[in-house]
């Protein structure tokens, strides 16, 4: 089953996020566990983000937490944000293209 998390966070750094999610591309070829991410701006909250990243199970998912550069990337994250990051884990149920 897919697995999703969502982390939403708020920011006035939104390029520095940017900045860090491509070194961590450039760190990670051909090492890291293939998913997918989105980040999404929130219209309604004042520099508030949501980051879906989605995985082929939660254990791949789970594989991926283990990666040092991961961390790494958490810990930029967390030094950029205006209070704590705040995860949901979702099991993907039904996925359509519409």
């Amino acid at each position: 089953m897919k697995f999703a998390q969502i982390i939403e966070f708020r920011t006035d750094h939104i390029d520095t996020f940017n900045a860090n999610l491509d070194a961590w591309k450039i760190k990670t070829e051909g090492r890291r566990i293939p998913h997918v991410a989105v980040l999404r701006r929130d219209r309604e909250g004042e520099n508030t983000y949501l980051f879906l990243v989605e995985f082929a199970s939660q254990e791949a998912a789970m594989e991926n937490s283990g990666n040092p550069e991961v961390g790494e990337f958490v810990a930029a994250l967390t030094a950029i944000c205006e209070g704590p990051l705040t995860y949901r884990s979702l099991d993907v149920l039904r996925e359509e293209d519409l």
